[in-house]
């Protein structure tokens, strides 16, 4: 929209599926109507050596006539480099331009269309490290321009450029649930580590977003503080119910300070595998295996009778250690029970923001160590935005509605209060 002089721009990031070709690049449309053109004048000229006859020419001999055209399809033609010699205009008047004549369809210098950057920066994303383009793209465009690791690199300027605008975008409606955790990648320093830290929204229809994603100093209050303060800034007024995540301290912390009514929930698959790692090899089977019944028990009470079993085993095995790594915060690992049975898929565990990590790892590892931290945070971006495509909406969606409107949930179930035990019943019968 435009007002007065200032024009607004909507919020807008480039889909990772959106296709290859810039809309407004006026050197890739050129050339490839300039193709398109003289393939069809060379079709039509073999139609008129065929036919031994131009169009509405008569001749003695018979050999067919023009029935129009086939369906329009489109036809692979590979990538390729044109040449071009630029014209140059001199003695230009300084009234007409003060810098001379410059094409606005070929900049100065230009190397590549940007439609054949795009390409390019689409193929880091998907998997082809920075040192791999040299002799890819020198067998597919030829010798007409240098395509070093460092050109390459120049060419994801739009990346940061989306991520500054998305970073700063308004959260509107209301967030039911929050996955919260940190990455680590090699970026930076031979010996440093680039913490990225994830936020994952759940709105009240069902649907995840990402909400929010910093570099931070490891996983610390501070930097956790942070990220959930710019949430609320840019929108996010009304705490979300609950928060899932792993052991890091510092989420806890911070989600205490900012936003003290919501509740937390602890992953499951973390407490497994820190249980498990502090007993011997030879007890390790028997007790995942009753860990995982814990955590799927049906009721609270149920989940704690089984807890109580499993720690009089521990103790008949001696393993005090696993016995108070399973104890541990005990009530952030049962919250679930006050939420809808039909969202425990969910809630159990982080899963859903861990499976996003498992996509850009798979990414990342192929670059070994990206040496500019910011390069390391716009990758990632760009990876979870195409990630998020896949990602699956929540079970019955309604649930998050009445959780929204402060209906109670006991094991799973709705609390549907008795008319006759309500205050107002009492009172009335009073």
């Amino acid at each position: 929209m435009q007002r007065g002089y200032v024009v607004i721009k909507r919020y807008q990031v480039l889909p990772p599926t959106a296709p290859v070709p810039a809309p407004d690049d006026v050197l890739e449309m050129v050339v490839r109507e300039g193709a398109r053109k003289m393939l069809r004048d060379m079709l039509e000229a073999e139609v008129d050596d065929f036919l031994g006859r131009r169009r509405y020419q008569r001749t003695g001999e018979y050999r067919g006539y023009r029935n129009g055209h086939l369906p329009q399809r489109t036809i692979g033609v590979g990538m390729g480099a044109v040449e071009i010699s630029l014209p140059r205009v001199s003695d230009v008047p300084p009234e007409v331009s003060s810098d001379g004549f410059h094409s606005e369809i070929v900049s100065r210098y230009q190397r590549r269309s940007r439609t054949q950057a795009r390409l390019l920066a689409r193929l880091y994303l998907e998997g082809l490290a920075s040192g791999d383009f040299e002799p890819v793209f020198r067998a597919l465009v030829g010798e007409t321009a240098a395509l070093s690791p460092s050109s390459i690199l120049k060419l994801k300027a739009d990346w940061q450029q989306e991520y500054e605008t998305w970073k700063k975008r308004p959260l509107r409606g209301r967030y039911v649930y929050l996955y919260a955790d940190g990455l680590y990648l090699n970026a930076g320093g031979d010996q440093d580590k680039t913490a990225v830290l994830v936020v994952l929204g759940v709105d009240e229809q069902g649907h995840k977003e990402l909400l929010a994603m910093e570099q931070g100093y490891r996983e610390s209050t501070a930097s956790w503080s942070e990220v959930l303060r710019s949430l609320r800034e840019r929108g996010l007024s009304e705490a979300p119910l609950l928060a899932i995540g792993d052991g890091a301290l510092g989420l806890w912390a911070a989600l205490d300070e900012i936003f003290p009514t919501t509740r937390h929930q602890r992953c499951w698959n973390h407490r497994v595998l820190n249980v498990l790692d502090k007993l011997p090899k030879r007890f390790q089977p028997e007790v995942r295996n009753k860990l995982r019944a814990l955590a799927e028990a049906p009721t609270r009470q149920e989940c704690e009778r089984r807890r109580d079993a499993l720690v009089a085993r521990l103790r008949g095995l001696g393993q005090l250690p696993a016995i108070a790594c399973l104890e541990r915060d005990w009530e952030d690992f049962v919250t679930l029970y006050d939420f809808p049975e039909e969202h425990w898929v969910h809630l159990r565990t982080s899963n859903p923001i861990e499976s996003i990590f498992s996509g850009v790892r798979l990414r990342t590892n192929a670059s070994k160590r990206i040496r500019v931290r910011e390069n390391a945070l716009y990758l990632v971006f760009k990876l979870v935005l195409r990630l998020s495509l896949n990602w699956r909406s929540f079970h019955a969606p309604n649930q998050l509605r009445l959780l929204l409107t402060g209906h109670q949930f006991r094991d799973g179930q709705l609390v549907l209060e008795d008319a006759a035990a309500s205050p107002l019943a009492r009172a009335v019968g009073a």
